[in-house]
């Protein structure tokens, strides 16, 4: 570890150190030093000491933790309860955790018996086993507007659980066409916690997952833009080839793709940031 961000922040201190360990290779195989390759190399590492910071090792810092199985697991039991404010079995197993709900359970129990948690029958359709922090189930309550601001998800985010603890909403006109996914890279864009876009890893293809009269289209639309535009998520550049399984230039949707700032190219509609 480091006590020091600058070896983060330095952009070319990888590149620094790979040209360095080419350099030494090279003179090492003519066995003789050039003055040029002791100017460079002197002026290489001077840059590099005057940012490395200092290093120390990690394993004295974690010598004398105590193996505390049980502790571990009270920890991240409460540490997925304020991540999902309600949580199911469906989202234990969705987090990867070893031994998954069953393994939680009992930890989950002492946490309702403390009052930290909720035990009850809060979302339907899900495991009849479910533990909730008071907040969130005076949030479950509350009845979401339909013109709640939309906002833009990376789809394996855990404040998205359409794909892991929710099934994805499908159109019969859907139907054929793949069904999205929580993938790496690609984006979900909800109101009031409804799905109503969804953007492939790539940009290349765009999905909508409520039905096009729907006026939270528009409004989801303008944000992805936005997002897009704004350079946020690592998206700064969308083609969109197909638009809910069709060419995204004969999509219905491509005059409302296009008043919301695409452009039309050839055989697709782009948007850059």
């Amino acid at each position: 570890t480091n006590d020091a961000f600058a070896p983060l922040r330095a952009p070319r201190l990888s590149l620094a150190r790979e040209a360095s360990a080419q350099l030494a290779g090279a003179v090492a195989r003519r066995g003789r030093f050039s003055a040029r390759a002791r100017s460079v190399s002197a002026r290489r590492s001077g840059g590099w000491d005057a940012i490395q910071g200092r290093w120390s090792l990690t394993s004295s810092l974690f010598a004398a933790a105590p193996n505390d199985p049980a502790g571990r697991r009270r920890a991240l039991a409460e540490l997925l309860l304020e991540r999902h404010g309600v949580l199911t079995r469906e989202q234990v197993n969705a987090e990867g955790v070893a031994g998954g709900f069953t393994a939680l359970y009992p930890e989950l129990t002492q946490l309702e018996t403390l009052g930290i948690a909720r035990r009850g029958y809060f979302v339907e359709g899900l495991g009849g086993a479910q533990f909730a922090v008071p907040g969130a189930v005076e949030r479950l309550r509350e009845r979401p507007s339909l013109d709640e601001q939309p906002i833009v998800l990376s789809a394996v985010d855990p404040a998205q659980p359409y794909g892991a603890a929710l099934p994805w909403p499908r159109r019969p006109s859907q139907d054929g066409v793949r069904a999205p996914a929580r993938q790496a890279g690609a984006q979900v864009v909800l109101c009031g916690g409804e799905p109503i876009i969804y953007l492939e890893r790539g940009g290349k293809s765009l999905q909508t997952l409520v039905d096009a009269d729907d006026r939270r289209l528009a409004p989801a639309l303008a944000r992805l833009v936005e997002h897009v535009r704004a350079g946020r998520g690592g998206v700064r550049r969308l083609s969109l080839e197909r638009v809910d399984g069709q060419p995204a230039l004969a999509s219905p949707l491509q005059s409302a793709l296009l008043a919301s700032g695409f452009q039309e190219g050839p055989r697709r509609l782009t948007l850059s940031a």
